[in-house]
């Protein structure tokens, strides 16, 4: 006998009664719990490591350039080892440094926007410009009427 069928026989009517009452309902049934999942707390979730995707991806992203550079380029060994630690250190802050709780890409994106916008805007009253000061641009387009084309239908 195997050490469940002893467990079995020694205990007997109390485990077959332990086993019923699992699966049989009762009267006293207790009430569902439900809890609420909190969706306002604005943080990512881990992916690995403690990294978030966004992270995990810029360090995947990041390793691959680093060995691209130590190993691609047609450079001396001790330059090559040089550029691939820079290639780790510029993946390293882009990764894990987050000035006033924001990635480097987004502070990016807000330095590119600052030097795209214009700094300084002109308010002026707009003049209407009128058709009979400009006499060069002007043009006029004479449309058949129906009295025309029932003429020209006579004919």
């Amino acid at each position: 006998m195997s050490r469940l069928d002893d467990a079995h026989c020694q205990l007997g009517p109390e485990i077959e009664q332990l086993h019923l009452a699992s699966f049989t309902s009762t009267e006293k049934e207790t009430p569902v719990q439900r809890h609420e999942v909190p969706t306002h707390l604005n943080i990512e979730d881990k992916a690995f490591a403690g990294l978030t995707m966004r992270q995990l991806m810029v360090a995947i992203i990041g390793l691959a350039l680093a060995y691209a550079a130590m190993s691609e380029v047609p450079l001396p060994l001790p330059m090559r080892l040089g550029l691939g630690a820079a290639v780790l250190l510029w993946t390293a802050a882009f990764t894990l440094w987050q000035p006033a709780g924001r990635s480097l890409e987004d502070w990016a994106f807000v330095l590119l926007r600052y030097v795209s916008v214009p700094r300084v805007v002109v308010w002026r009253v707009r003049t209407p410009r009128l058709a009979e000061s400009d006499e060069s641009g002007r043009f006029e387009i004479v449309l058949p009427s129906q009295a025309d084309s029932r003429r020209r239908g006579e004919r």
